[in-house]
């Protein structure tokens, strides 16, 4: 079946303010969001509450997306671990310097804040297009509000460790990114970026991307591929988890690169009772309710929505692919995997 049988009219406005916002570091630990702020910092698009500072990146920024992020965190931590094995060792304290921490595109800010706690003596910064709401900020913590494609120039060499993970979708030159990285971390700092290519894979790890046009399963796949689409439309990289090697080992400033692939089942369709069977299924599971939109009101596909109506896509298109990937994920008979790729390198002395 092709996109034509689903051409059905989807009215939808929109009110789009052309306004870069670059705050200057509160004095406090804790960022007080009035009225005000929110108004200015969100715009509502097709139900949620999306920044209003960035055309990029059109996943929401409301309390669902954030709720959804934390669950994910959870997640990560279990397969990757909260942070690289080298990480303590950088910000061991020298007795020299005060050791700082950024995070660039933070979200509800749960790893930056917990970084905090472990490491009460080191500096923490978390940077998004919206604030930090938490009220349980660590008082060596603070937010700030600002649009990372407007670069990094002044953040030059201020920190140890420069932390990412999934801000790919709100990025317009990755590559230069992270040659900001290089610019913006100490001699011997951490830069650890974690990325999704934005498609899913069958067992023998090829990409599956449907053409523009097609509506056939496998249904979650599909659904990504028009993601992944919206996306680089939008003008993020979609792609970038595929060149963090490169642009990371190509980059005279950083040695000692490790890259780290992580394949993770969509849903819990693996056999087996060994424990590494139920390990990857506990995973699976997991990452299912993470994706579905029918099971948890905060889950992916419905965070997605502003994303592919904002592209074009007619709404009773979506919400059938929608309801077919979500029926799919519930089966768990399609084995489909996701993979997840951390990079993390240190700064030459």
């Amino acid at each position: 079946m092709s996109l034509e049988s689903f051409t059905q009219s989807t009215a939808s406005s929109k009110t789009s303010v052309d306004v870069s916002m670059r705050s200057s570091s509160p004095t406090p630990s804790v960022y007080s969001v009035t009225s005000s702020l929110r108004a200015q910092a969100y715009i509502q698009e097709y139900g949620r509450d999306l920044n209003n500072y960035s055309d990029v990146y059109r996943l929401p920024a409301d309390e669902e997306e954030l709720q959804r992020l934390d669950n994910q965190y959870e997640m990560f931590c279990k397969v990757l671990g909260k942070y690289p094995p080298s990480l303590p060792a950088v910000l061991a304290d020298d007795g020299f310097e005060v050791k700082a921490v950024l995070d660039l595109g933070c979200g509800s800010g749960i790893w930056i804040m917990d970084v905090a706690r472990e490491f009460p003596h080191c500096s923490a910064v978390a940077v998004d297009l919206v604030p930090m709401q938490s009220i349980q900020m660590p008082a060596n913590c603070r937010s700030e509000v600002d649009d990372i494609n407007l670069g990094l120039e002044h953040f030059y060499g201020d920190f140890n460790v420069v932390h990412a993970q999934l801000i790919a979708a709100g990025i317009r030159d990755y590559h230069a990114m992270i040659n900001q990285i290089s610019h913006v971390l100490r001699p011997g700092g951490l830069i650890d970026i974690t990325e999704y290519p934005f498609y899913f894979t069958g067992p023998d790890k090829k990409p599956i991307i449907k053409p523009k046009g097609t509506f056939e399963p496998p249904w979650t796949a599909l659904w990504m591929s028009y993601a992944n689409r919206a996306i680089s439309g939008r003008g993020g990289c979609s792609d970038a988890a595929l060149h963090l090697r490169d642009w990371i080992s190509s980059d005279p400033a950083f040695e000692d690169v490790v890259v780290r692939d992580f394949w993770m089942p969509a849903s819990p369709w693996l056999k087996g009772d060994d424990p590494h069977t139920i390990f990857w299924n506990d995973i699976a599971t997991t990452l299912r309710e993470d994706m579905k939109a029918s099971c948890r009101p905060q889950a992916f596909m419905k965070s997605g929505r502003p994303l592919l109506l904002g592209h074009g896509l007619p709404a009773n298109f979506v919400d059938a692919m929608e309801h077919n990937a979500c029926q799919e994920l519930d089966e768990a008979k399609t084995p489909l995997y996701a993979l997840i790729r951390n990079v993390y390198a240190r700064k030459r002395h």
